[in-house]
């Protein structure tokens, strides 16, 4: 029996499924109690705590309706699992745990204007930020990269916004193209991208290049963009328990602690959802995630622990 929810996860009921390509499907979650989901802000994401599998983190959709969540799931048969579970067992009726919403990606609805990029599935946060913006009625524009107009999702929902731009490698014989899409943009503009890691690079190359500063750039991966740090031989202290663990070559920080039986929250393991972000208070970490700019980087006052490793040979954190 699913126990009812607590501060840390929510008994969400699936009330309905969708189709919506052939290798995505679409979830809807109301609270299983018949209250009240927590409220999310644009660019927000869940995790769904999945049996056997783990937790695994997904963007929301805009407003699926009062008090429902929606998530877009692409069915991944080479990844970790949890896709293939979502597509091949859940089923509507059924009861699952959810992690509150987290957003690592906000919107700056006071922005003069605003560019989104999304490639693929990486559509979903972008969706709920420009849904919201035209809510407000601030000026934005949308762009939208696809390998075929076959496997692009949510073409319906693009085609009520504002002009968008629609992009098909197979149909323009070339990956998109940034310049263009930048050399209008208006020096203020804020600027978002979620998709693809080739794609996400290629767009951060041509914002620098275009003269945007880093706190206008805004990114949220699907894929880790750096190997995770297993070089081990450094020692990590826990400064609130008084604990130590040296950690080996071949594991991270976070196998290092379940090692020795410390619990630590986290859901991707990959440093793209920040679940398992913690405080830095001394030594030098080695960043590897995905979610940190590079000011908050540099800064080096809080880390992932699922990927992130050390440059110094003692690491304190607040744990």
């Amino acid at each position: 029996m699913i126990p009812s929810s607590t501060a840390e996860s929510i008994a969400a009921r699936l009330v309905r499924i969708s189709f919506e390509t052939e290798a995505v499907s679409i979830f809807e979650f109301a609270d299983a109690a018949g209250g009240e989901l927590p409220a999310a802000s644009a660019g927000s994401h869940i995790g769904l705590q999945l049996p056997v599998i783990g937790e695994r983190s997904y963007s929301l959709l805009p407003a699926a309706g009062r008090g429902r969540y929606a998530v877009a799931v692409l069915r991944d048969d080479k990844g970790r699992g949890g896709s293939r579970y979502i597509h091949d067992q859940l089923r509507v009726g059924q009861v699952l745990r959810i992690t509150p919403p987290r957003n690592h990606f906000p919107l700056r609805e006071d922005a003069g204007h605003s560019l989104f990029f999304a490639g693929g599935i990486g559509v979903t946060p972008l969706l709920a930020m420009a849904s919201r913006l035209r809510d407000l009625g601030r000026p934005f524009a949308f762009h939208y990269a696809s390998r075929s107009r076959a496997s692009a999702a949510f073409l319906d929902d693009i085609a009520a916004l504002t002009a968008p731009r629609l992009h098909f490698d197979d149909e323009a014989g070339r990956a998109f193209d940034f310049g263009p899409a930048l050399a209008g943009a208006a020096p203020a503009a804020h600027l978002y991208c979620c998709g693809p890691v080739p794609m996400m690079d290629a767009f951060v190359a041509a914002a620098r290049a275009r003269g945007f500063a880093e706190a206008q750039i805004h990114l949220e991966y699907f894929r880790p963009k750096d190997a995770p740090a297993t070089d081990g031989g450094f020692t990590v202290e826990l400064a609130r328990t008084k604990r130590s663990v040296v950690v080996e070559p071949g594991q991270t920080i976070l196998a290092a602690l379940r090692s020795i039986g410390v619990s630590v929250v986290s859901s991707c393991e990959q440093g793209i959802c920040g679940a398992c972000e913690v405080r830095v208070i001394g030594g030098i970490p080695d960043h590897r995630d995905s979610v940190l700019s590079e000011a908050e980087r540099a800064r080096n006052d809080v880390m992932m622990l699922c990927c992130s490793g050390a440059k110094s040979p003692v690491l304190a954190i607040d744990l």
